[in-house]
């Protein structure tokens, strides 16, 4: 018996070696090409702006093509600190982010009133799914067109009912909220098709166990539905957060920053510094840039170390 175990051991080890080293090395290689995609499009622009946010550059080179900038190291975040635009947009920003988190709320409900099996609810599907699939520049358009005075839907209803319109679009105070609202159209949808994806995985065990327990409405769906859908909303905060601080377009289509720069948000203002008529600041909008990064990452980061938490406690 000690003979014939002997090489069997032998064989094994050297089999057993290979099976670690293709469960070990198969899924490192497979993720290989889109690891090098995110670091050569995502990580080394990320740590090419912070290094730009250090110098003073107008984006040329000279006929040699040796970079023109001048190092000045925090002088750009200096500027910003007291620049009264960028407090401006910072704040519009901080609007969005708080604004936009309406879009999870009321893209579960939509979702579960959508999760019913009645006549035409494949109708009722395609009308709140319409507002995901047209373009954002689209969407300013027709919301341009709701606000517009003299003529805009939004403008006639409000002069009947106070005697007066509001043109929203040529309001300071009132802009940017109206901005917000048509980002909020296709992003509660898209929020909504999330939801309705999670909803089909609820356990129905689940649900019937918690009905004979006597849970019904708001206490199924808090204790039963909701726990349920961590994976789906930890994926609707995600890309709401990042819906938010990314709202050039909507900007740029419906007010360009007005009126008076009061509808400015982080990305536009590095648009205006770094590309803009009155910009050809690099360094600075680079600066901007960094800042609007490192806002979008601690509120990811602090979301998911949150689920990360919630997920070790159970």
């Amino acid at each position: 018996m000690a003979k014939v175990s002997g090489p069997m051991t032998a064989a094994a080890v050297p089999q057993s070696n290979r099976r670690w080293n293709q469960r070990t090395l198969a899924p490192w290689l497979f993720l290989a090409p889109g690891l090098l995609m995110f670091a050569f499009y995502v990580l080394w622009p990320v740590v090419q702006s912070i290094n730009l946010s250090f110098y003073n550059w107008n984006g040329l080179y000279n006929r040699d093509g040796e970079f023109t900038g001048t190092y000045i190291g925090l002088q750009n975040y200096r500027e910003l600190a007291s620049d009264p635009a960028f407090e401006v947009s910072l704040w519009n920003n901080l609007k969005w982010l708080v604004l936009y988190m309406l879009a999870l709320p009321i893209g579960l409900f939509l979702a579960i009133f959508l999760n019913q099996t009645v006549r035409g609810i494949r109708i009722y599907k395609s009308l709140f799914f319409f507002p995901f699939v047209i373009s954002q520049v689209v969407v300013g358009l027709i919301f341009a067109w709701f606000y517009a005075p003299n003529f805009g839907l939004f403008y006639l209803l409000t002069e009947w009912i106070t005697g007066d319109g509001t043109a929203i679009l040529a309001d300071p105070d009132y802009v940017t909220y109206g901005i917000i609202a048509a980002g909020l159209w296709p992003q509660i949808a898209y929020v909504m098709i999330l939801y309705l994806t999670g909803l089909n995985n609820v356990a129905p065990d689940q649900i019937e166990a918690a009905r004979l327990d006597g849970a019904k409405g708001w206490r199924m769906l808090w204790y039963v539905v909701l726990p349920q859908l961590r994976p789906a909303t930890f994926i609707a905060v995600i890309v709401t957060v990042i819906g938010a601080l990314r709202s050039f377009d909507l900007v740029s289509i419906m007010t360009s920053g007005g009126p008076f720069g009061s509808s400015r948000v982080l990305s536009y203002y590095m648009y205006e510094m770094a590309l803009g008529e009155i910009g050809l600041r690099m360094g600075y909008g680079a600066a901007i840039a960094v800042v609007l990064f490192a806002i979008m990452m601690v509120f990811i980061s602090g979301f998911i170390w949150k689920m990360w938490r919630d997920e070790r406690e159970r």
